[in-house]
């Protein structure tokens, strides 16, 4: 892929930093490039699901999917009110330390954002959030996504990443849209990657303190496939 793309599609989920830091970048590729950002949905909580445990449409509320299901509500009235939640959830979860993934987390963010948080009972109630989280998973996990962030581009390309802490900002923020565009243009480039060491897993904690600190959950590495 030679030319800028117009648009690509971002696949998220709110509970995970690596999505989040990547999320603050393409913003600043938006920013500077003037790129459409299409949010879309895939949930952790399904693709690392135990065999014989539930689904997480099958539960009243579930962490990261009600967030989804909170966020397909506000897509419906305008891209940007979504675009809006994600950054200020994610803010909240991962650079603050806030349980956003509680109802009364999600509820207080929607309230700062200026949304009446009954728009959150409203959303849980509609069982079609569930379909629109779905299809976007589903569409993700089609194309051999396995996790978060995926990229998806106006010709089908699909790719995992970047995987970065902090997120890169200015002209740095440019040089790695370049290099991820670059990776567009080998079909049959599958993975570059560093390997971690004692002082990058140091640097990772310290970047996810707030995570860390917030999540009610264990963290789940599957292997790429």
């Amino acid at each position: 892929m030679s030319q800028q793309p117009a648009w690509i599609d971002f696949h998220f989920d709110v509970m995970c930093p690596w999505a989040y830091q990547a999320s603050k970048w393409i913003r600043e590729v938006r920013a500077q490039t003037g790129l459409e950002i299409r949010w879309k949905f895939f949930s952790l909580e399904e693709i690392n699901r135990a065999e014989g445990k539930k689904h997480p449409w099958e539960r009243p509320w579930s962490y990261g999917w009600s967030l989804l299901r909170i966020g397909a509500w506000l897509r419906r009235r305008a891209m940007d009110d979504l675009d809006r939640f994600y950054a200020a959830a994610g803010r909240a979860l991962h650079e603050e330390g806030r349980k956003v993934h509680l109802p009364e987390g999600a509820k207080a963010v929607i309230a700062e954002l200026g949304f009446d948080p009954q728009l959150v009972d409203d959303a849980l109630a509609d069982p079609t959030t569930h379909d629109e989280v779905r299809a976007d998973h589903e569409a993700a996990v089609a194309r051999g996504g396995f996790g978060v962030p995926t990229l998806v581009f106006p010709d089908g390309t699909a790719l995992f990443g970047p995987v970065i802490t902090p997120a890169p900002t200015g002209a740095a923020a440019l040089r790695l849209w370049d290099l991820t565009l670059g990776w567009c243009e080998f079909p049959h480039l599958y993975e570059l990657r560093r390997p971690k060491t004692a002082a990058d897993f140091a640097h990772i904690e310290a970047q996810f303190a707030p995570y860390y600190q917030a999540r009610d959950w264990p963290t789940i590495q599957n292997p790429a496939p």
